[in-house]
């Protein structure tokens, strides 16, 4: 299965998520958004395509979203967008693709939802939080 990640290594979520789907037996290609950011294009169709909106695909923590005055209503998607690309720290992470969809991973067992039921054994994040059991089976 092709399966693209647009990856922050410094972030525990994206680290979690990266984890998960080489746990599925799948070797991503792995998109450092920082060093390279996506294009507008393919920006806009990732957040579409999550179904989200761009307001929702930004990320405020830990980034100059007040500094930039991106809190205004009136903002377009255009010029959110604009942002986004000039400070590609603003773009929320991480966003997983597949043949199955696409989603922004936030937890990052949101990105089973796209990736195929292939887990054999558990799988715990970072802190030790179980997301799959002893058989590979998604813990709600």
């Amino acid at each position: 299965m092709d399966v693209t990640i647009y990856h922050n290594p410094a972030c525990g979520t994206s680290r979690n998520t990266l984890a998960l789907i080489r746990h599925a037996g799948i070797e991503p290609t792995v998109i450092e958004y920082l060093k390279t950011p996506p294009a507008r294009d393919v920006l806009q169709k990732m957040i579409s395509d999550a179904g989200l909106t761009v307001r929702q695909a930004i990320r405020e923590k830990g980034t100059p979203y007040a500094e930039l005055g991106l809190d205004d209503p009136d903002l377009t998607d255009e010029q959110l967008l604009d942002a986004m690309l000039a400070h590609p720290i603003l773009i929320n992470r991480p966003f997983v693709v597949t043949p199955l969809g696409t989603r922004l991973s936030r937890p990052s067992e949101v990105a089973l939802d796209i990736l195929p039921d292939s887990f054999k054994g558990p799988f715990l994040k970072e802190d030790g939080e179980p997301i799959l059991d002893a058989e590979g089976k998604r813990i709600v």
